[in-house]
């Protein structure tokens, strides 16, 4: 053997320094992949053919990217008549360095496309705003709605409350005075007793010409008759002394009145 070559088993080969680290050779493996598949994706992309439009777009940008020369009839005439190269066009010197801007229509619209486009975008946007409008002014009426059959229901019970208490207010009234029936047949309270047939048949005929006067009109009359025989307000509580301090001391013959 020449003294060249390194025993395997010397201590030289044994204790060469080796990276055991936990994980190493698993990322030197992901790297080594990663490396792979960039090579792969250049591989790839130079083979692959540019499409025209790839082409065309190289082509013009190569185009524009130099500068007009001698060769160029405009710019040849441009030069004789003064003007030099990075130079504004005019006489004041405030007009544009760089060329007028390219810009290429690579779709298969036609002329006019765009602003039709944007016209129709308007449109629907004022469409929307239009229904947008209508609904919240629908959805306001039906709140409105809401609230004025809510009032007209509140007012509603509180007619029947101030009814029912004006009719108790009668009935004690009248009693105290000694009547033994309402001037009509309203006035009162009807007692909650079993009757006989005759008077449940007369009732009804009398509950027949009721049904003209509503609740509202019912507690108008029978109020203006408390007021007028007993000076009696049933929103005051308040049987007054004559009828100078009934119209000085209560504020009206109605519950807005007295709110």
């Amino acid at each position: 053997m020449e003294d060249t070559e390194e025993d395997y088993m010397s201590e030289s080969f044994i204790n060469v320094d080796q990276d055991i680290r936990p994980g190493m050779p698993m990322l030197r493996r992901v790297k080594e992949t990663f490396k792979k598949e960039e090579k792969q994706k250049e591989a790839n992309q130079k083979s692959r053919q540019k499409s025209i439009k790839e082409k065309e777009q190289e082509q013009r940008d190569t185009a524009l990217n130099i500068a007009l020369g001698n060769e160029n009839k405009g710019f040849a005439m441009l030069q004789k008549m003064g003007y030099k190269s990075g130079q504004p066009l005019g006489k004041s010197g405030e007009g544009i360095i760089e060329p007028i801007p390219l810009n290429m229509n690579t779709g298969v619209s036609g002329l006019g496309h765009e602003e039709l486009k944007k016209r129709k975008a308007e449109e629907q946007m004022e469409n929307y705003r239009r229904k947008l409008h209508m609904r919240k002014q629908a959805e306001k009426q039906t709140a409105d709605l809401f609230k004025m059959r809510m009032k007209t229901k509140q007012e509603e019970m509180q007619v029947k409350r101030d009814l029912e208490k004006s009719q108790k207010a009668c009935h004690q009234l009248d009693m105290q005075k000694g009547l033994e029936l309402p001037r009509e047949v309203w006035f009162w309270l009807r007692p909650s007793m079993q009757k006989d047939v005759e008077q449940q048949d007369e009732e009804e005929e009398e509950e027949e010409e009721e049904d003209d006067l509503s609740a509202s009109d019912k507690l108008q009359i029978l109020t203006a008759y408390l007021r007028e025989h007993y000076l009696y307000c049933i929103w005051c509580g308040t049987a007054y002394e004559d009828q100078e301090d009934l119209s000085s001391n209560c504020p009206g013959d109605t519950f807005a009145d007295h709110e």
